[in-house]
């Protein structure tokens, strides 16, 4: 595969020069002032892209995974009732991770391809009297069918019900490239990586954590060591860590933050929604369509396409990346080979875009699929010629 073609994988995503270049740094001493000069900021920046005020922010040596470990570890004990849909591969990996740590799930099951069931989770509050359910578990962004689950309604339902539980959310495909409103959704805990809209290697897993979820921990005894909030907690109050931190990791995210706030979090956003919906018009283009089952669900940052009855999606995958040396997503779980997904987040422009739908149709065209050369690629230049950033300012 060429090392020079942008990647269209829903994660790790591209990683611009500059962060390159910003972790391409030498040795300092983890526990010097020079180490907490650099530290201390990435705390505001983080709060400042979840939208909140109050949170406070970990950042463990780690990828996701153990973001959503860390979560449920700390806050909760064996036996606790969680509240979890299971929709896709991602929020399915977090109730079996839920389950070997002895928590006693509560699943509501859901196709693939919709969101999180927000009704049906309403309805299993209401009828929670006693309170048994701790935590709710709600994959923001399902990586697997490109499908985004409406966090904010999910509040409404706990608020209705007027239920204590903790809202816990897997923003790792979201966080950075999608609107996240943590305290507005009344989020408790949100977990993301460094490696999608941050632009960064894997290796830092990042955590908000509201008071409440903080207050938890008082009297949560699910067994943690090296993912324990609280002496990270201590350790960072100091402006260090407990153990050895990824330094070159966390000069990466310094200079992210920096490129985010340079472009302007709504103008990331929008990026993101604008090359999204070229995607998609791509995608009807070539008359395909999206796992995910309405508009109200689409992802902004990855689309999983449906190929064709009896046809295998991961051949479009082996060969774009065999013949044209570029990288798309396999279907996973429930709709592997069913679908061949676009990663469209992070460090990607429109020209990047419009290289991966070219690369798409070239490799189904080989493959035999009825899809037109340049029929995609038409429909995608033709929405960011009328909505790219400096057509909008030469039409105001």
């Amino acid at each position: 595969m060429s090392s020079q073609n942008p990647v269209f994988i829903p994660g790790p995503s591209n990683i611009p020069e500059r962060l390159r270049r910003a972790i391409d740094v030498p040795t300092i001493d983890h526990r010097s002032d020079s180490f907490a000069e650099l530290f201390r900021p990435l705390f505001a920046g983080v709060r400042k892209v979840m939208k909140s005020s109050d949170a406070e922010v970990i950042f463990f040596p780690a990828t996701g995974t153990a973001g959503w470990e860390a979560a449920i570890t700390n806050t909760l004990s064996p036996g606790d009732r969680v509240l979890a849909a299971r929709h896709g591969m991602f929020s399915q990996r977090w109730i079996a991770l839920c389950r070997r740590h002895g928590l006693d799930v509560q699943t509501i099951e859901a196709p693939w391809g919709a969101g999180c069931p927000v009704d049906a989770m309403g309805e299993a509050l209401t009828r929670d009297v006693g309170h048994r359910i701790k935590a709710v578990l709600v994959t923001h962004n399902e990586t697997a069918t490109g499908v985004r689950s409406d966090v904010a309604e999910v509040r409404h339902a706990l608020d209705a019900a007027r239920h204590p539980a903790l809202l816990f959310v897997d923003g790792v495909s979201s966080i950075a490239s999608m609107d996240f409103r943590m305290n507005e959704w009344g989020v408790d805990l949100a977990v993301t990586g460094s490696q999608k809209g941050f632009m960064l290697p894997a290796g830092l897993a990042i955590l908000g954590v509201s008071q409440k979820a903080v207050a938890a921990m008082d009297t949560a005894t699910c067994p943690r060591c090296y993912l324990d909030l609280r002496d990270m907690l201590m350790a960072n109050a100091k402006g260090g860590y407990p153990y050895t931190p990824p330094v070159n990791l966390l000069y990466g995210l310094g200079t992210s933050l920096e490129m985010l706030d340079e472009e302007g979090l709504e103008n990331v956003f929008a990026r993101h929604q604008r090359i999204a919906e070229g995607v998609r018009r791509a995608v009807a283009a070539w008359g395909l369509e999206l796992c995910a089952r309405s508009p109200d669900l689409y992802s902004d940052t990855v689309s999983a396409i449906v190929v064709p009855d009896g046809f295998d999606g991961t051949k479009i995958v082996t060969h774009a990346a065999e013949k044209y040396g570029t990288a798309f997503g396999v279907g996973l779980g429930e709709v592997a080979g069913k679908v061949f997904r676009i990663g469209h987040l992070g460090s990607l422009t429109d020209v990047m875009a419009l290289a991966g739908l070219a690369c798409a149709e070239m490799a189904m065209a080989d493959l035999g699929l009825p899809v037109r050369l340049g029929s995609g690629v038409a429909a995608a230049q033709e929405h960011f010629s009328r909505t790219g950033p400096k057509a909008l300012s030469q039409a105001a």
